[in-house]
């Protein structure tokens, strides 16, 4: 995978996390009280989507930094190369995700 396409696909999928932020956003805002509905489990059912929304929304916080130290490391000539160790990161594993920084020996370790 050249560095062009790896630029591609990070900004690709950048631009697929913030239109799903956009779309959840309604999720995420503070519960309120439904006067016209069932009592409590309603309420309580309300705020554990809104929980589970929250939490999507921070794994997709953090995909996105990923991403962005992804490209910060291609145009720095620093991508594809291990940040622990500074070995060469297998060409299958950043073709999988190119935003990973190690290599799979320093992401087991």
């Amino acid at each position: 995978m050249t560095e062009d396409e790896a630029r591609k696909k990070l900004l690709a999928r950048r631009a697929e996390l913030e239109e799903e932020d956009r779309i959840s956003a309604e999720s995420r805002g503070p519960v309120t009280l439904q006067q016209d509905s069932v009592g409590r489990l309603s309420r309580m059912d309300a705020m554990q989507q809104q929980a589970m929304a929250l939490a999507v929304e921070q794994r997709r916080r953090a995909e996105r930094s990923r991403i962005d130290a992804a490209l910060a490391r291609i145009e720095e000539g620093e991508w594809g190369w291990c940040s622990a160790c500074g070995g060469e990161i297998a060409e299958k594993r950043l073709r999988h995700d190119p935003s990973v920084a190690r290599c799979v020996t320093c992401a087991a370790g």
